[in-house]
């Protein structure tokens, strides 16, 4: 796996007359899960659209920059909030989708050991329809890890789940994706206090860099440093005095 660089965004974004953000500046860590929090419509979605080079439906002036001054080209994974499977095809074929896609030669061997590794393997020719939100979700976090790229983009991907399997997703992911460099966008204050190296908050004010836990990702869910950055987070969140 290739070594990610720092991801630089500088910027003010616009849609229509409204400012979204301004002069925001966000500095994602190489190698590290960067947590992007905040309320619904603050502009988190747009940032992390931005650095994929996705149309945001806003206007946007500044700059993307990766410190090693190459594009951001092709070293993206991207994981949305919905699975976004193909429902006629197999665990097994969704997750050799890319590959497809692109023309190339699919390594079957390679997905296979990425399905085992979030814990499918007895799966292999299952449709979606067939499986939980929990399993579809660990299908879309399989097709990204079998990407291979040294990015990874996170879009609120575990919203949808219930509380026991989002738990479970956020070690399966903080644990599958060390070492990579992950921009995670999310409003939940519990997922932010437990995968992130750094945490920012989004607000209509502007962007606040959070202090972390000492204590190395991924926290346990009870841990006092846990528990405490996650009210400080929920008191940002509310507007009110720490």
């Amino acid at each position: 796996m290739i070594t990610a660089p720092n991801i630089s965004v500088k910027g003010t974004a616009l849609i229509g007359d409204r400012v979204l953000f301004e002069n925001l500046h966000v500095d994602i860590q190489s190698g590290k899960t960067t947590c992007l929090l905040g309320a619904s419509g603050v502009g988190k979605s747009t940032i992390l659209r931005l650095i994929a080079n996705l149309d945001t439906g806003a206007d946007f002036s500044g700059e993307v920059r990766a410190s090693d001054g190459k594009s951001l080209k092709n070293r993206i994974g991207y994981m949305a909030q919905g699975s976004e499977l193909f429902p006629w095809l197999s665990v097994l074929d969704n997750v050799l989708l890319g590959a497809r896609l692109r023309g190339e030669g699919a390594d079957k061997m390679a997905a296979l050991s990425i399905i085992e590794k979030v814990g499918l393997s007895d799966h292999l020719t299952k449709k979606p329809s067939q499986m939980s939100g929990g399993e579809r979700q660990r299908i879309a976090l399989a097709r990204t890890l079998m990407e291979d790229r040294p990015i990874i983009l996170l879009d609120e991907p575990f919203s949808a789940l219930d509380a026991k399997t989002r738990s479970e997703m956020q070690e399966l992911a903080g644990n599958l994706l060390a070492g990579r460099t992950v921009l995670l966008v999310t409003h939940d204050p519990a997922e932010a206090a437990r995968l992130g190296h750094a945490i920012y908050m989004l607000t209509e004010q502007g962007i606040t860099n959070v202090d972390v836990p000492a204590t190395h990702p991924v926290r346990e869910i009870d841990d006092e440093a846990t528990l405490h950055c996650q009210g400080q987070l929920y008191r940002l969140l509310r507007g009110t005095p720490s």
